[in-house]
């Protein structure tokens, strides 16, 4: 049974991998925001599917909507949001690397309002080590750097910043409810497409269809695998590995992007982008490595995973 599990985090890196080749594709024919539309209610049906037959969801949930709301924008609408405009503007393979810093903002904000979250000098040399490998590949110091990248740079970190918070959200005020994360999820991601369909123009969203190519990695590849299945995916792999391990698979999508930007789109990646990224996932490292283990087999550590 470990060994399958093992198999699947290796899927599960590799899906949310891809994510940011099928972000940037599906964003030369339609908006970020009507990309976002086909994901979260494409990554609905599995999610909701496996949760009705499991029989985890429950009327009485709704009386916490309100905490559901709130983790639908922060993990899903606005972070996803912000990575398919952010991911249009930029290379894929800066993108990936920039979303290496996710868990340095769940950091910040687990540090600032869970009271149980150490802050030692480890933490912070790991947090400051990763911010210097995000400031390489920004450089706001350099005239040269176009304000598109700079817009781009701003998004993938506000939907860093939104994704890591909602961490922070969940073990503060949905952990303790005890609610299965897979109903949690399927509340997240149908609130989502809820408010997603509702505010969202979907004027011209068939254009995506003018390339079987593009669409089959936004339908299939985005939405049914990147997003539900890599949830279902994620709780396999909490239950069988446990929260720690499991967590660490979000090390493997930034270099998976970067590949997939240079091999796949043909993009041009410097030494000191390769440099800052592994300045990046260095930091995180050692930045975890110096907080207080989380119980191996309490599934509800992570109740949201953070595919791009």
């Amino acid at each position: 049974m470990q060994k399958n599990a093992y198999l699947v985090f290796g899927l599960l890196a590799l899906v949310w991998g891809l994510t940011f080749l099928f972000n940037k594709t599906s964003s030369t024919l339609i908006s970020p925001e009507q990309v976002v539309v086909v994901r979260v209610v494409i990554g609905f049906i599995p999610v909701f599917s496996v949760a009705m037959i499991r029989r985890k969801l429950r009327w009485a949930h709704l009386r916490h909507i309100h905490h559901f709301v709130v983790m639908s924008l922060l993990a899903a609408s606005v972070y996803y949001i912000s990575f398919a405009r952010g991911i249009a503007l930029l290379p894929t393979s800066v993108a990936g690397m920039l979303s290496g810093a996710i868990p340095m903002f769940s950091f910040v904000g687990a540090a600032i309002f869970l009271r149980s979250e150490p802050i030692n000098r480890r933490s912070i040399g790991g947090l400051l080590f990763g911010f210097a490998g995000v400031m390489l590949i920004a450089q706001p110091w350099n005239t040269s750097v176009s304000v598109n990248d700079l817009a781009g740079i701003g998004y993938i970190a506000f939907g860093s910043a939104c994704v890591g918070l909602s961490f922070v959200y969940a073990r503060r005020f949905l952990s303790p409810l005890g609610i299965s994360s897979l109903a949690l999820c399927t509340y997240q991601l149908g609130l989502a497409s809820i408010m997603m369909l509702t505010f969202t123009d979907m004027t011209n969203a068939d254009a995506i269809f003018n390339d079987w190519k593009i669409a089959t990695g936004l339908i299939v590849g985005l939405g049914l695998f990147g997003t539900g299945i890599a949830f279902i995916c994620y709780y396999h792999v909490v239950e069988k590995l446990g929260a720690v391990k499991a967590a660490s698979v979000t090390y493997i999508p930034p270099v998976i992007g970067l590949i997939t930007g240079i091999l796949i789109l043909g993009e041009t990646v410097t030494v000191l982008h390769v440099v800052a990224m592994t300045i990046i996932l260095s930091g995180v490292f050692i930045m975890q490595s110096g907080r207080t283990p989380v119980n191996p087999t309490d599934t509800r550590a992570h109740n949201r995973p953070e595919p791009a």
